[in-house]
């Protein structure tokens, strides 16, 4: 049975991925901001372990986690939470700025740090689930980009330093998907959402899948996902 620590498993493409995953029998480590999100991932997914931390503060991950019991080995971690707020650069404030790096970026490359034994001793794999503003940057998109480009970064290296040890990485760049960020995204946008337009969750929830399931002689590095209508 594999172990799978998974951030952002309480919508969109985090809770089609715990679903699939918790439908097969593997054991699951959801982790959730607080002890009343802890509960409703538990109730969602029983038999399912919680692990509680909020990722808007990376600098107090390591004190949340050294209270908690963490497992000894993870099959695989699983970056899929994020935040997101649009506005041009001459409006976003540094406030703005941070949140979304502290989420997108830091709390994952912190997260990481603090499961990388584990992933070594189970030859494991790490997947980042970022975004095509990981790749490219329009306006109104500054912020949020630049977390993801830093989020590709991260993964690049990672790779690079982990391929020794056997770890996988593996980022995966949605387009525009349907999920409560959607909806937000085109509030934030002043336009009306139409959730059949964009891709369904379960759709990037089987290229994760597809790349946590390859045999260990090979690895996906990047997968692009977009909009097929």
């Amino acid at each position: 049975m594999a172990t799978h620590v998974i951030t952002g498993a309480g919508s969109g493409i985090g809770a089609a991925v715990a679903r699939r995953l918790h439908a097969r029998g593997d054991e699951l480590v959801l982790h959730a901001r607080d002890a009343a999100r802890a509960k409703e991932l538990a109730a969602e997914f029983p038999g399912a372990r919680t692990l509680v931390g909020d990722l808007a503060d990376p600098d107090r991950l390591s004190w949340a986690f050294s209270h908690q019991s963490l497992p000894d080995r993870v099959d695989s971690l699983l970056h899929i939470a994020g935040v997101l707020e649009l506005g041009p650069v001459g409006e976003l404030t540094p406030k703005s700025w941070r949140h979304q790096i502290d989420v997108n970026l830091l709390a994952p490359a912190e997260l990481t740090r603090h499961f990388l034994p584990q992933l070594r001793v189970a030859r494991g794999h790490v997947v980042f689930v970022n975004s095509g503003s990981g790749l490219n940057a329009h306006a109104g998109w500054a912020a949020y980009a630049a977390s993801k480009h830093g989020l590709k970064a991260l993964a690049d290296a990672l790779r690079e330093e982990e391929h020794a040890a056997g770890v996988r990485v593996t980022s995966v760049y949605p387009g525009r998907t349907a999920s409560p960020m959607q909806a937000k995204v085109h509030q934030q946008e002043g336009k009306s959402y139409d959730p059949d337009r964009w891709i369904d969750p379960e759709s990037v929830a089987t290229t994760v899948l597809m790349s946590l399931d390859l045999p260990c002689d090979a690895e996906v590095n990047d997968l692009t996902v977009r909009p097929g209508r």
